[in-house]
């Protein structure tokens, strides 16, 4: 049985953080100006879609153009001290970063060490590529309560599985519950509904592509308005063709 989920305008006042998701400098400029919007995340692929080329000096004009809000910049070496390096210099870039930490490297190995001592070192993390509640169980066992952690759950990318990823975000957030300085992040978001599911679960965050942003924004347009918007597009793409029967 599924459950149902209410949702009108009033809504977009909600507890649930929406960051975007994406590194291209002009659409972060465009998506910094709206309020509904209030921080950012990048990863090295989304980096390389947009084009950098020089992993520093890019990072900086993202800090640059957002300097107020959460920006997540995430470490690309593999081993731990070299993830460490990283992590210590990125952190330098900025009042605002979130360092990003896989949870594992490529080797599937738990990054504990590298995320306790940077975590004990006050510097504020975001553990990503996490899929179940086990391993949040295994972050929260390694981090203190009292510096910031963000960790992200790959919701869309379970999904694509066939696994159901809504069991391991409520038991997720439950473990996180003693841990005033953790939120919960929903992540690989593939539709607009995902904003709904999670926010009625309670994650604090979820990170979006500005594209299922635009859609967010326009929550709480009824089926009528709906109909009448799908058939003046199927309309103005006809008579676009030239149709003719």
């Amino acid at each position: 049985m599924k459950t149902k989920i209410f949702c009108d305008s009033a809504d977009l006042k909600m507890n649930t953080k929406i960051f975007c998701d994406i590194a291209e400098i002009n659409q972060i400029k465009k998506f910094n100006k709206k309020k509904i919007v209030k921080g950012f995340t990048t990863n090295p692929s989304l980096m390389r879609k947009a084009g950098a080329k020089d992993y520093k000096s890019y990072a900086k004009k993202i800090l640059k153009v957002c300097p107020n809000k959460p920006v997540s910049l995430e470490v690309f070496a593999d081993d731990y001290i070299n993830m460490k390096k990283q992590a210590l210099k990125i952190n330098k870039w900025g009042k605002n970063v979130y360092v990003k930490i896989p949870i594992t490297n490529s080797k599937g190995f738990f990054m504990s060490k590298v995320i306790k001592q940077l975590n004990n070192q006050n510097i504020k993390l975001n553990i990503t590529a996490v899929y179940s509640a086990n391993q949040t169980k295994k972050i929260l066992k390694t981090i203190n309560k009292k510096t910031k952690v963000i960790i992200s759950i790959f919701a869309g990318r379970a999904g694509d599985t066939g696994k159901d990823p809504v069991p391991e975000f409520k038991k997720s957030i439950m473990f996180s519950k003693r841990f005033k300085n953790v939120e919960i992040l929903w992540a690989s978001v593939r539709e607009p509904y995902n904003f709904l599911q999670a926010k009625q679960l309670g994650c604090h965050i979820i990170t979006v592509p500005p594209s299922i942003i635009e859609k967010i924004e326009k929550f709480g347009k009824s089926f009528d308005q709906l109909t009448k918007e799908t058939v003046k597009n199927f309309l103005s793409d006809s008579k676009k063709s030239r149709f003719k029967i």
